[in-house]
């Protein structure tokens, strides 16, 4: 019996996986960090933000071989370098990750069925994932990002009667 499209579950192909784990994952953080503070970081009540200042966090990608390293510190995250240790940790699959950005899997289920993990303190991976139930976040729509779209809004910013290029 084959699973309905739905709920097949994707992985980064092996080849793809091992080019991904020769990047240098500084940049990789610091894009990471760049879209967590346009979406969540306006939006984290105070008294979050206060038990989060100075934690360290890891976003580990297990089949892409993938690790995002980064900090909450004075109302926003920023990107570190790899640490040994980080206060909490979160593993899964790029799959299980993109369908939870598009509400289509919540954590806990995810959680249960063994296809996140959560390393680390505890409390504090209960308290992020209370803070982001909490939140109204906008949905991550594949769409959005095809090149097509991409340039389509890329258009509209440009302003009316802009010239095409140096005269």
């Amino acid at each position: 019996m084959t699973a309905a499209p739905s709920e097949r579950r994707f992985t980064v192909p092996p080849p793809l996986a091992r080019l991904l784990t020769q990047l240098p994952p500084y940049p990789g953080s610091l894009l990471l960090v760049t879209g967590l503070n346009l979406v969540l970081a306006r939006q984290l009540p105070a008294d979050v933000g206060a038990h989060l200042d100075g934690r360290r966090f890891r976003i580990q990608v297990r089949d892409a071989g993938l690790r995002f390293d980064f900090r909450w510190q004075d109302g926003q995250f920023r990107a570190c370098a790899p640490q040994q240790a980080a206060d909490l940790t979160l593993s899964a699959n790029a799959h299980d990750f993109l369908r939870l950005a598009q509400r289509l899997d919540d954590p806990d289920t995810l959680f249960f069925n063994r296809r996140l993990s959560m390393e680390g303190d505890t409390e504090l991976g209960l308290l992020v994932k209370n803070a982001l139930d909490a939140l109204e976040l906008p949905v991550f729509d594949r769409a959005q990002w095809a090149p097509s779209a991409v340039f389509a809004r890329l258009q509209r910013l440009r302003p009316f009667g802009a010239s095409h290029g140096p005269r």
